[in-house]
């Protein structure tokens, strides 16, 4: 048996030819990254919230990432490298994070998006968070009234948090917040 045969016999036996499993793992590192650049450009909030919209956002998201990853046509073997590429980059991707600090590139920075009662609009629109976004955060934290808000802030993961008037906020609290100046103005 030639190198050739059995090398065909190998990616049979694995349900994947064996010069396809580079081609797999390119496929999941590039879909990886483009999402990570598409949530970056698009903001953090289409991942979070979960209604009816956003589910089917996210399963058309895994349908169409693992159809680039796995190819055509699809097989276990091509779905394990794919998912374990993944895994590699995520973990890979987040060690850099860590070290270099290199996910302020990819990530949404914290940003402002009411201050003492007002809505930011610029913030608001550059971020995608719509007004009942802000009222529902306020609801899940008890606060009745926009003005007993001190702020509202869309984190980088796309939460929302609020901290009500008269806590006192430490300004290294909100260091690298986008806008912390409009919450600090009065606190300072």
């Amino acid at each position: 048996m030639g190198a050739g045969e059995f090398l065909s016999r190998a990616g049979d036996a694995m349900g994947i030819e064996l010069w396809r499993i580079p081609i797999v793992m390119a496929s999941a590192v590039g879909i990886y990254f483009a999402f990570l650049l598409l949530t970056r450009l698009f903001g953090a909030r289409i991942l979070t919230g979960l209604n009816g919209f956003d589910i089917v956002m996210v399963i058309m998201f895994g349908a169409v990432a693992g159809r680039v990853i796995i190819g055509h046509p699809p097989s276990l073997a091509a779905g394990v490298v794919g998912l374990a590429t993944l895994m590699g980059t995520a973990a890979l991707f987040g060690l850099v994070r860590r070290r270099f600090r290199a996910g302020r590139v990819f990530e949404s920075p914290a940003t402002v998006v009411l201050a003492h009662g007002d809505v930011l609009e610029e913030n608001v629109g550059r971020t995608h968070v719509t007004h009942e976004d802000i009222v529902v955060a306020l609801r899940r934290a008890g606060v009745g009234r926009f003005e007993d808000a001190q702020c509202v802030i869309l984190e980088s993961n796309g939460t929302l948090s609020v901290i009500r008037e008269g806590v006192r906020i430490d300004p290294e609290i909100l260091w690298d917040v986008r806008g912390a100046e409009k919450v600090l103005r009065e606190d300072g």
